[in-house]
């Protein structure tokens, strides 16, 4: 197979392979999908030809994303990324436990207590939410 890509289109496409494979991998532990850690080995390895070779880094024989890729910002796009998506699977989670599992009379009213809740959430973060645990 042979892809044409320009440096620019070649960078992008290291953080969407990196950021699969963190989606996919990271919190595996031992258990990881070898078969991305290859694909992610092989792609990453093309930076040694492209001028790139501050990206990746050999790790126990292997080709990986470099400390310096890795620290570059990536991360801060991951995390933003979860953010919104815990933020917004809460709010989903809370209007549910509110009004019940969605029906076509209630629908509006869920996806405005979503609403709500994301307005609450974007404005305080969690600093408003409590949960009461019986401790013994």
């Amino acid at each position: 197979m042979e892809l044409h890509l320009t440096q620019k289109q070649f960078r992008r496409l290291l953080d969407l392979v990196y950021i699969g494979n963190w989606v996919l991998n990271s919190t595996r532990g031992d258990d990881r999908i070898r078969e991305y850690d290859e694909v992610e080995s092989q792609v990453f390895a093309h930076c040694l030809d492209h001028g790139m070779a501050k990206l990746v880094e050999l790790y126990e024989g292997e080709l990986i994303p470099s400390r310096a890729f890795a620290e570059g910002g990536i991360h801060e796009a991951i995390m933003a990324y979860e953010d919104v998506t815990f933020f917004e699977i809460l709010a989903e989670e809370l209007a549910l436990r509110d009004l019940g599992e969605p029906t076509r009379e209630n629908y509006d009213a869920i996806m405005d207590r979503m609403e709500r809740y994301m307005g609450e959430f974007e404005e305080n973060g969690t600093d408003h939410i409590t949960v009461d645990l019986d401790v013994e």
